[in-house]
């Protein structure tokens, strides 16, 4: 097998001696031979389009969950073989695809050749791994971003910051959204979309189960204030969200958003961007083939 690694020099935990050299002979371990480049910022789109154009048995990109997103929109539906190798903070689409986190041992998944089809979404022109939000998160996101780069903050006192000050400002959007013969007017400060189904009580929150059912996870806040929204998130964090009290949550595949405004701050995978209204969501079933671990072997009885 012949691969080339990308690695996002510039985000997550990348770090240590030379990084590409331990990755070469990690795989070359497992009889692999792995081509290692590390780029930053806008460079990675360039370095994984190149790799589409040549001949390689995979393309595997390290990084965070906004890195993966970013290289997977790109390799997906081109039937080219996708590697993860979880170097960002949270790694939230690792762990849902049953990854280990430990970068020897992803390494050992992705030489083992098991491939899985699994999901993407499809938001207007851009595509996304995890969840797409449109509202308080991306005040949250972006608020965290500037704390980071202003005051060289760490990133969760950075999060806790942003967090305080966007439920100060609290923005509530009107929007209009209809989804499979569904549709409604509504004021919320966040509207949520997941690549299939997520989990909201113990003992998995914020997981998904599955990553190829072909749906999404439509959820809109039930909350208009500010000690309602940080109450939420609260019991976010504990496992503790009720769908009666904290939102409402749909399974579709497709979903739209419209909004006065001409454009809409949208987070993708933790990473904020201006798009036009409307807001057109899809599932896109089984476009991506991705370097997996094998399913578990039936048991005998």
């Amino acid at each position: 097998m012949r691969i080339r690694v990308i690695i996002n020099a510039g985000g997550g935990s990348v770090g240590g001696e030379d990084i590409s050299r331990q990755l070469t002979d990690a795989f070359a371990q497992h009889g692999v031979e792995a081509s290692v480049a590390e780029v930053e910022g806008p460079a990675l789109r360039d370095a994984v389009e190149a790799a589409l154009g040549e001949p390689w048995d995979g393309v595997v990109v390290g990084g965070g969950d906004g890195t993966i997103g970013t290289a997977a929109g790109l390799v997906a539906g081109t039937e080219r073989p996708f590697g993860v190798l979880p170097l960002g903070t949270r790694n939230h689409f690792a762990k849902d695809l049953g990854l280990p986190l430990e970068v020897k041992e992803a390494v050992a998944v992705i030489a083992g050749g098991h491939l899985r089809s699994i999901d993407v979404a499809r938001i207007n022109d851009r595509i996304f791994v995890n969840n797409a939000t449109v509202g308080l998160y991306a005040d949250i996101v972006r608020g965290r971003e500037y704390e980071q780069e202003r005051h060289r903050l760490p990133k969760n006192p950075a999060t806790v910051l942003a967090t305080l000050r966007a439920l100060w400002r609290f923005t509530r959007h009107r929007l209009a959204v209809r989804a499979e013969g569904w549709g409604e007017r509504l004021r919320t400060p966040l509207v949520f979309i997941g690549n299939n189904l997520y989990s909201t009580s113990l003992p998995n929150p914020g997981r998904r189960c599955a990553l190829d059912k072909g749906e999404l996870c439509l959820c809109i806040a039930r909350h208009h204030s500010r000690l309602g929204i940080l109450r939420m998130f609260v019991r976010a964090l504990r496992g503790r969200l009720r769908e009666d009290r904290d939102f409402e949550m749909r399974s579709v595949t497709a979903v739209e958003i419209r909004s006065h405004r001409r454009s809409l701050s949208v987070t993708l995978d933790g990473e904020v961007l201006k798009m036009q209204s409307p807001l057109e969501c899809r599932s896109w079933p089984g476009a991506l083939r991705v370097f997996a671990p094998p399913p578990p072997s039936p048991t005998g009885g």
